[in-house]
Parts: C-alpha cells; structure tokens; sequence
C-alpha cells in the first residue's frame, strides 16, 4: 500500500522514525509520500527520502505557513522540486479553519505554487479547510495548465484529508483530483463521511494517514503512523462492501497513476 500524506519529518516521529518505518514496512506499507509545509520541513523531507527507497517527497508551503511567502520562497521550492524522488507540490492549499494568515496572502501563495505545479508538470497536494468553494474556484482558473502539462486525462492530484460532499467530490473529479481518505472514516461519528465514501469513485480514491496526526480507530488520541495505513484500508473495505485487498490494490494503483515518478517496485 501506498500512505499518500505522511509527515515523518516532523518531531514528534525524532525520538523512533526509523523504527516507525520499519513497521510501515512490516505492515505492507511499501511507499510513503512526506509533503512539506515550509522550507524546513522540505529540507527534511528530502533529507528522509535520500535515504530511504520507499520515501518520496513534495515540496510546498502551507496555508497557515505561507505569512512570508515571496519570490524568494518560490525560487527555493523551484529548486528543490528537481530532486527525482520529489514527486508533487505539495502541502498546498486554503485553511480558513485556523485564520492564522489572511486569506488573500493564501491564496497568493496557492496560485504561485499552482503555477509552479503547472511550469513543471508535478502534480499537487492540496490542504482544505472550511475552505471548499475558493480552493475549487482557484483550481478551475489554474488546474488547466497542469493537467495540460502533464496531460489531458492524468490526476492533477491529490484532495488531502477529504471531507467535502459529493458535489465537492464530482468537481474535484472534473478538475483531475484524486481524494485522500485517513483516520476519520474508521471514526464512527464521522457519519457523513462514511455515508458518502461508498458513492466515491473507487479509481479515485488514495489513503493516507496524515502521521501523526489524525490517528484511525483504534488508536485515536495516540500518535498517527503509517503502519496504520490498513486501518484506513480495512474501514473503506466494510463501507464500500469489498476486500482489504482489493482497496489496498485500486488505491495504490491510483497512487502511482497520481504521483507517476514513484518507482514501482516488485509485488
């Protein structure tokens, strides 16, 4: 399986990250994908995927990270985005939850990673919070130019942590988006979600931990993992109405269709 958004960089995974992906590993979990937030954690993502095979990176400054986005940041993330195992931009996005940068310096520095994604032809990793309808608006003026570049019927991306309605869904799926599915389907409160996962399209689904955060049942209120991945996985299987096996198989599928410079390996 692939765990499509993971931060192994961050501190929380310093005290046991290479014992964290020896389990991933032990749990089927094969390639792990590690988005930045800033120019740091990019650092450190790349720095984790140098050394080892399963990890890849992307590079991208968040929403709540983005208060002194400049030229200058986008010049460094150009130049870290030609590392070969960086295989999108990405954490990008919209976070209107938090308010920690305003929203029009947001989406400055949305639409100068989006064009980024474009010049390169990277897919992107996107971050929405209570934010649907500008994220949407935003990717229908710029979304174009990235799937043009990569391709007329290639994903664009991926939805991180999707928890839109089915008329996000099927925009996101006209767009050329694929959409993350963690922790939260296993919850049992999360009721729309879980409702509207049997009506996603299944050639558009990625799992994903979003480690450490949003840990699934029956860990949550501990650390997140990506050994938790079949977690995920096994949630999915039972609303959906099919095999662990066969989710594990479509989502990593879409996973190397979606982020293409993945190194396949043998299975």
């Amino acid at each position: 399986m692939v765990d499509t958004h993971c931060h192994l960089d961050l501190q929380q995974f310093d005290g046991d990250r290479e014992e964290v992906i020896a389990r991933a590993e032990a749990a089927g979990v094969r390639i792990i994908v590690n988005p930045g937030i800033d120019l740091d954690s990019c650092k450190r993502a790349l720095a984790l995927a140098g050394r080892h095979p399963g990890i890849y990176a992307a590079v991208g400054v968040h929403p709540n990270e983005c208060a002194g986005f400049d030229d200058g940041t986008l010049a460094a993330l150009r130049k870290m985005a030609g590392h070969p195992k960086v295989v999108a931009i990405g954490e990008i996005g919209l976070d209107y939850y938090w308010n920690r940068v305003p929203h029009e310096r947001q989406k400055m520095a949305l639409r100068a990673q989006l064009e980024l994604a474009g010049e390169l032809g990277l897919p992107v990793i996107l971050h929405c919070r209570d934010s649907s309808a500008d994220l949407l608006c935003e990717l229908s003026q710029l979304g174009p130019a990235i799937r043009k570049k990569r391709g007329a019927t290639a994903m664009i991306g991926a939805w991180h942590a999707f928890s839109g309605g089915a008329q996000d869904a099927e925009v996101a799926y006209e767009l050329g988006l694929a959409l993350g599915m963690g922790g939260p389907v296993t919850f049992q409160n999360a009721q729309k979600l879980r409702e509207l996962a049997p009506k996603l399209r299944p050639d558009r689904l990625l799992v994903e931990t979003d480690a450490p955060f949003q840990t699934p049942h029956p860990h949550r209120g501990e650390r997140n993992e990506p050994a938790y991945v079949p977690l995920v996985a096994q949630a999915l299987a039972a609303l959906v109405g099919t095999t662990v096996e066969a989710i594990a198989a479509q989502t990593t599928a879409t996973a190397l269709g979606c982020f293409e410079k993945i190194v396949r390996w043998d299975r």
